[in-house]
């Protein structure tokens, strides 16, 4: 999921660079939309590590 986030971020800055604003704002906000899915389910595997505990 952080690879597309990466991918998104990166279109957007392309877009961005050539002059197209409609798809540089989409892709950025899907990049941004994307990388707090993946903090949120980074932090629920983490505490669902810690809670769990070393085996």
């Amino acid at each position: 999921m952080l690879r597309w986030t990466v991918i998104f971020l990166i279109v957007a800055i392309i877009a961005a660079v050539f002059g197209f604003g409609g798809i540089a704002a989409g892709a950025a906000s899907i990049a941004k939309i994307l990388f707090f899915v993946f903090l949120i389910v980074f932090v629920i595997s983490l505490l669902m590590g810690l809670v769990r505990g070393r085996p």
